[in-house]
């Protein structure tokens, strides 16, 4: 094996290479290491499919690869002998380049960092890369026979495991950046050239003799070349075309779940919310409230409760306006939305209609069932969709409102008024019965994937109105001077909080407080601040103020002696909605906050806007130039995720796509959750 026999009649071999031939099984082994790498940052994404489905498919991509190039190599040299393969042999060849190319991925898609887990990689990738071609030499049956250089075919395997190392090892370091093509297509150009410098260096390492007169032909030894270069394209193609096809699935799976109501299949609250935002025109607004559906459910179930859903929505999208758009934005109120501004008239038309045919009782499962509601409806003449939503909430919410199957048109003289003054004199009761609550929504870097902090949020469970959005009654409180004790209240429920995970172990980093305009100057909030933070023996470093960039400028002086304070008690002091007030830049020299959040409205259109991209990273640039940390509010896709992970300069992420706001128990629990998977 290792030496040639020794006798005069020996005659020594020399092939010769054809240079296209060579080119096309370099091609071929970077091709494959590119679907495979594609394959595998799957793996990294949220995904329909299992991780073990794309880990697969790159194996086999990366596996057919290595065993095309052998034999696309081994054609291209021509020796003058006859030459065959042994159809087992050459099956079972793949097999080691299909396993290895599968451990060496499954290593180098572990959370570890460091150089070990990126050696044990290369180790068994060249190795799979070894025996494949190995096993791949013993296949061929021809008259020749021949022997290997030791140190050569030695020198051979170990090209294979440095050059393989080095390829996994910029693949597990920069498999955040993999998203962008230069980076991938540099990777496995790399991997493409590990292959096939181990196969060629393994073919120096040959020495192929004949004894006696043999190896008088000059053919060029090789398989049905034009099938075989046909069916390895093809295979490759199919590997991309199912992951493609895979990809566009999970995208569509992943709208489906984030945008779409399981139950009716209509669009939901977040859809809802994103239409009525990028809608040119405010329109109409109509919300139809099913009351007491809980009396039904506790009596039949929740399948009954959910199949009386389902029907009310048939009906009410049956009978609306053929260019409204019908949403279930909660588990007993659905919405629809008109868009044209001058025919207010007809949805109400519309929605009498609903209500008509809705007063007669639906049949569930042999049960005639007539189930209370109400028709909320608000037209605005201007564009302005919080307005809109806002109004027709506070018709709702109103204390006379009744559920008579009535369309209720909003009346500013009656609900605004009323409601926003029952608001201001509930707001007290409400601290002492515990109807104010805070949920808790965390922020990631996605370098590492680790929680870096929550930011606290308050809601409000009123005993008449239930759950009222904060975007309805914060504004109220502002208005009516009772935001500043709300905001101790907050304070001092953080704190709290703050105490209790850190008995706990949780690893929350900083619990973000949102602090009102006039408040971030006032001596009070200082006060607040020290003595909650002592009551509770909480360290200051674990509480980061948020406050708002138009809070601040219109007392800009005052504004940075309070926050210099701030800072002085170890506090983190982030701006809020950076870049949506006017002077966003000259202030930020002069303040000293620690963090910039960017509000959801400079990522919405990234990354298919290209001017929203390019002002969003500008910004992070900007940003971490002053050394400042950067969240990003409002990610909700994986789009979005990719684009903002490829930046050099990666900020934190909060928003829906990781999770929603949770409560204080939910919060901790998925924060030890994704500790332990990180850990994994």
């Amino acid at each position: 094996m290792f030496s040639l026999p020794e006798s005069q009649e020996i005659r020594v071999l020399h092939g010769e290479y054809s240079l296209s031939m060579v080119l096309l099984s370099i091609v071929i082994a970077c091709c494959a290491s590119y679907t495979s790498l594609s394959m595998n940052q799957r793996m990294q994404q949220n995904s329909f499919f299992h991780k073990s489905f794309w880990l697969m498919l790159a194996s086999v991509a990366m596996g057919l690869g290595i065993w095309s190039m052998h034999f696309i190599g081994m054609s291209a040299f021509m020796l003058p002998v006859s030459m065959e393969y042994d159809l087992f042999l050459t099956t079972v060849s793949v097999f080691p380049a299909v396993f290895a190319s599968y451990l060496a991925f499954y290593v180098a898609n572990r959370k570890n960092t460091g150089h070990f887990p990126a050696i044990l990689a290369g180790l068994i990738m060249g190795v799979g890369i070894s025996a494949m071609h190995y096993i791949g030499m013993a296949a061929m049956e021809m008259e020749a026979k021949h022997a290997y250089k030791p140190w050569v075919l030695f020198a051979s395997v170990l090209i294979a495991v440095i050059v393989s190392y080095v390829a996994l090892f910029i693949f597990s370091t920069l498999q955040k950046y993999m998203g962008n093509q230069l980076i991938k297509i540099g990777t496995s150009i790399l991997m493409g050239l590990a292959i096939t410098s181990m196969h060629y260096t393994g073919m120096a390492a040959v020495v192929f003799y004949t004894e006696g007169m043999g190896g008088n032909s000059h053919e060029m030894h090789r398989m049905d070349m034009p099938l075989f270069v046909i069916v390895v394209t093809i295979g490759i193609f199919v590997l991309l075309a199912i992951s493609s096809l895979a990809s566009l699935l999970d995208r569509y799976v992943d709208h489906r779940l984030n945008h779409f109501d399981a139950l009716t299949l209509l669009p939901n609250q977040r859809q809802f919310e994103q239409d009525l935002k990028t809608s040119k025109t405010s329109g109409s607004l109509a919300i139809i409230h099913l009351h007491d559906l809980e009396k039904w459910i506790s009596g039949y179930g929740y399948t009954f409760g959910d199949r009386v859903i389902k029907a009310a929505g048939e009906i009410i999208a049956d009978l609306k306006i053929g260019t409204s758009k019908v949403y279930r934005i909660e588990g007993n109120r659905f919405a629809i939305h008109h868009s044209e501004e001058y025919e207010f008239e007809k949805l109400k038309a519309s929605m009498k209609r609903v209500m008509s045919e809705l007063k007669k009782p639906l049949l569930i499962d042999d049960y005639r069932v007539v189930v209370d509601m109400v028709c909320a409806v608000s037209h605005c003449e201007k564009n302005d969709c919080k307005q809109l939503l806002s109004n027709t909430m506070a018709v709702l919410q109103h204390s006379s409102t009744s559920y008579r199957h009535e369309v209720i048109e909003y009346d500013p003289a009656i609900h605004t008024y009323s409601f926003e003054r029952q608001l201001v004199q509930d707001i007290n009761r409400a601290i002492e019965s515990e109807e104010l609550f805070m949920v808790y929504q965390p922020k990631i870097w996605p370098v590492t994937g680790e929680v870096t902090g929550v930011e606290a949020l308050l809601r409000w469970n009123h005993s008449v109105h239930g759950l009222i959005s904060p975007g309805v009654f914060i504004p109220v409180l502002e208005e009516n001077g009772k935001i500043f004790e709300v905001t101790d209240w907050v304070i001092g429920n953080v704190c709290r909080q703050v105490s209790s995970w850190l008995e706990e172990g949780v690893e929350f980093g900083q619990v973000s407080i949102n602090i009102p305009g006039p408040y971030v100057t006032s001596s009070r909030l200082l006060s607040v601040l020290n003595g909650q933070l002592k009551k509770h023996g909480v360290d200051s470093r674990f509480i980061e103020l948020e406050i708002t960039e138009t809070s601040v400028i219109h007392d800009i002086e005052n504004a940075i002696t309070a926050v210099g304070r701030f800072r002085e008690m170890g506090l983190s002091v982030a701006l809020d909605d950076f870049g949506t007030g006017l002077s966003s830049l000259s202030y930020l020299r002069k303040i000293p906050i620690s963090t910039i959040k960017i509000d959801k409205s400079f990522v919405d259109g990234v990354p298919l806007s290209e001017k929203d991209s390019a002002l969003l990273k500008a910004i992070i640039t900007l940003c971490s130039s002053l050394k400042l940390k950067v969240v990003i509010e409002g990610v909700e896709t994986q789009e979005q995720i990719d684009f903002i992970s490829s930046m050099i300069e990666t900020p934190h992420i909060q928003g829906y796509y990781f999770s929603p706001p949770l409560g204080e128990r939910e919060a901790a629990l998925w924060i030890k959750e994704r500790e332990l998977v990180l850990q994994a």
